[in-house]
């Protein structure tokens, strides 16, 4: 009995061995494969891990600068609970009334934490403190970008990584995502990570990244990770492990969210759920805001990518004619097959095109996906148009695809680079104008010797939408209001002043987007106003900077007036010749005249 069981043990260790060798010798073959593809790169000049750390953080740098806020989602939702979680003032939304309780404070005191301790520490200016918050996006955006550009290089190849990092350098999407305070760009941030752990085969921090995104940030974002889930599951039957991590995961985020969230809103909340709920089962509720048609992402992904958008969506074509024309050892990946890899963009593509509610932030999450679906295709372009050169010549005498082909990515590179330039320029020509007002109003306090425990109304009115944060106003005693306009939906209101704010039931909130006329004020008592001149007015939405024994203009910036202007001048900034076909109408700064200090 003990010599069968010792042959047994001896029998099994061996079968084991067996598979441990063909595993290892299967992984050589794949890296030998790789070799062979990149045999004649070893003179490839592409930028180190450093290197590219450093330019990826420059571009976030001047994002979190120059960029305007392109949603009021992002004021109403994020900055302004940030705001109320640092100083106990702010505005609040429906979404965080505990009648509805979709938002999570879990997601707000991740981002405030290093606000409070900077306030706490420095007492800076609160403009100081968005421009701060905003600059440490970047940063987190910039570290996951190039923990992906790393991945990409092992996983596709170095030429692969090189385009796919100048795309991300100088896409306008890139740059309008990258520092934005929302959900969709956090999930973004998590989601590159997951890619790049994916690709490195390190499964439970790919699962973790996926989880964080989805709970953390946005629950749809757990779609991203399904291609994940169908490698670890059909492709390698790792059922265990993904269960586990799955599970650690889902305890290690949600727990500390259920428990947090629970006590501010002083009742048992799953904010994930709930936001799931009122989207997918909460009948008209999505619909009540951005209705867009089909086209509308298509537009958009031309606007923010341009030629970029188009090699990406071109992508499963580009690999069919790949997998048919190109010699299988150039084509090969060092783990995955190009279909699995880039499947996530395609799939999130499938399911929100056919939503009728469609925003740009939507798409936030597979950005930098876009990024590389666009190399990938520029890639094999470079392969194709090097096997025709082939073909006519009949004879390749021994060249690499890229020896002849180099011009193609130059080419390519330097178009989408202008146009993305162009784009971002003409962003922030076009729409800065409001966080310039707010920057000329906070200083306004010390230029003027107004004393600080004066109390001051400063108002919104059909260009509500517009207003950045109140982190940009010069002190507590500073209030945001709101004036009747033409506009008659849902607005924010400040939070009680009570101790148990975040608790109290409003009856002014509704998830029906219907107007509440007693969060308005009369325009008699606003001290200040910002008001948009685009040359048309109604009795709700007079030009009240043309009210001069009422108004002073304190200061004033071109805004664009999208109506009366060129679509194509508008979209991108030509010097010399936008001018032409651009229209800007002023927005101001008004003081009431009636204003004394003293």
């Amino acid at each position: 009995m003990v010599k069968q069981h010792s042959f047994r043990l001896r029998k099994n260790t061996s079968n084991s061995m067996r598979k441990d060798t063909h595993k290892k010798n299967k992984a050589l073959n794949i890296k030998s494969e790789r070799k062979i593809v990149d045999s004649n790169l070893s003179g490839l000049v592409f930028p180190a891990g450093e290197t590219a750390f450093k330019i990826l953080l420059s571009a976030r740098f001047c994002a979190a600068i120059w960029s305007h806020i392109t949603d009021c989602d992002e004021t109403f939702n994020y900055w302004e609970p940030t705001h109320f979680m640092v100083f106990g003032k702010g505005l609040q939304t429906w979404e965080y009334s505990p009648r509805f309780a979709i938002r999570s404070y879990l997601y707000i005191m991740v981002h405030s934490t290093p606000l409070w301790i900077y306030n706490k520490i420095l007492q800076p200016n609160p403009l100081l403190m968005f421009y701060f918050l905003r600059c440490l996006l970047g940063l987190i955006c910039a570290v996951t970008e190039v923990y992906f550009y790393k991945s990409v290089c092992k996983e596709f190849g170095v030429h692969i990584g090189r385009i796919c990092l100048v795309f991300q350098l100088f896409s306008p999407g890139m740059f309008i995502s990258s520092t934005a305070f929302l959900p969709s760009s956090f999930a973004m941030y998590s989601f590159t990570a997951a890619c790049a752990a994916w690709w490195q085969q390190r499964y439970a921090l790919a699962i973790f990244f996926v989880a964080l995104g989805a709970l953390l940030g946005w629950p749809f974002a757990a779609v991203l990770g399904v291609p994940i889930a169908f490698d670890m599951v059909v492709r390698r039957r790792a059922y265990f492990d993904f269960i586990i991590w799955s599970a650690v995961s889902a305890i290690a985020i949600l727990g500390p969210m259920i428990v947090i969230d629970s006590v501010i809103y002083g009742k048992l909340v799953i904010a994930p759920l709930n936001i799931v709920q009122y989207n997918v089962f909460g009948g008209s509720g999505p619909e009540l805001y951005g209705t867009e048609p089909f086209s509308f992402y298509l537009l958009n992904g031309l606007l923010n990518f341009n030629l970029i958008w188009i090699l990406s969506v071109f992508c499963p074509a580009a690999l069919i004619l790949n997998y048919l024309l190109v010699p299988s050892r150039t084509r090969s990946t060092l783990y995955l097959p190009h279909w699995l890899s880039l499947s996530p963009m395609f799939l999130w593509l499938i399911v929100f095109m056919f939503q009728k509610h469609k925003e740009e932030r939507f798409l936030f999450p597979i950005y930098t996906m876009i990024c590389l679906s666009g190399a990938v295709s520029l890639d094999i372009i470079q392969k194709l148009w090097f096997r025709g050169w082939a073909f006519v010549r009949k004879n390749t005498g021994g060249s690499h695809y890229l020896d002849k082909t180099t011009f193609v990515m130059v080419i390519t590179i330097i178009v989408t680079s202008i146009l993305g330039i162009s784009r971002i320029f003409a962003l922030y020509r076009n729409y800065h104008a409001p966080l310039d007002l707010m920057i000329d109003l906070n200083r306004y306090p010390l230029e003027n010797n107004i004393p600080e425990d004066f109390e001051i109304q400063i108002c919104l009115g059909k260009d509500w939408h517009r207003y950045p944060s109140s982190f940009f106003l010069p002190n507590h005693n500073w209030n945001i209001n709101f004036v009747k306009s033409e506009f008659n939906g849902m607005l924010p209101a400040p939070y009680s002043t009570e101790d148990n704010a975040t608790k109290l039931v409003h009856k002014y909130f509704n998830d029906e987007n219907k107007e509440e006329l007693t969060l308005y004020i009369d325009v008699d008592k606003c001290h200040f106003m910002l008001d948009l001149d685009l040359g048309r007015e109604t009795d709700l939405e007079p030009i009240y900077a043309k009210r001069h024994q009422i108004w002073t203009v304190i200061s004033s910036y071109p805004f664009l007036n999208a109506e009366k202007s060129n679509k194509l001048a508008r979209s991108f900034f030509v010097p010399f010749i936008s001018e032409k076909y651009v229209v800007f109408g002023n927005f101001s700064l008004l003081q009431a005249v009636k204003l004394k200090f003293t």
